[in-house]
């Protein structure tokens, strides 16, 4: 089974290589979206995902309650700045919940169906799970539009 920590390590290599890309393409690129049919722009997709962690790690694990807005979070665009200290605080943050997390403990709440998680019980290890599933191909997902988007803003 794998560990509090190895779960921490490979969490943090996605969210850490989501933030990377956003400060390497830079104010302008992090905000656009590429010409592809339903493309998110980097700065959308790293604020989804912190939304992913803040709710279902910090809501459904922790027990701290979370505003979202999972639409919104798509649409989000901004300076990069506040983004990128605001995803290092989630990541840290994530680093504490999971480390006294009991994973068979029951969830602090039912999932809400609009935010399309995983359609079994989950406990509190399954929900850890989904995050890591989400910031995966969500880091793959955005090491796409940087390609993408330097190939088509190429200056």
């Amino acid at each position: 089974m794998i560990t509090r920590d190895q779960y921490v390590y490979f969490a943090d290599r996605a969210l850490n290589g989501m933030i990377d890309i956003v400060r390497e393409v830079g104010e302008d690129l992090a905000n656009r979206r590429p010409s592809l049919p339903g493309a998110n722009s980097p700065y959308g997709l790293l604020t989804h995902c912190l939304g992913v962690v803040s709710y279902w790690a910090g809501w459904l694990v922790a027990g701290r309650p979370v505003e979202r807005d999972r639409d919104e979070e798509f649409t989000a665009s901004g300076p990069v700045g506040p983004l990128l200290d605001r995803a290092r605080a989630v990541t840290a943050q994530l680093a504490v919940d999971v480390s006294t997390v009991d994973p068979r403990a029951p969830l602090h709440d039912t999932p809400s169906r609009s935010f399309l998680g995983p359609q079994i019980p989950l406990d509190r290890g399954g929900a850890l799970m989904h995050v890591y599933e989400e910031l995966a191909q969500h880091h793959g997902q955005m090491e796409i539009l940087r390609d993408a988007l330097r190939t088509e803003f190429a200056r």
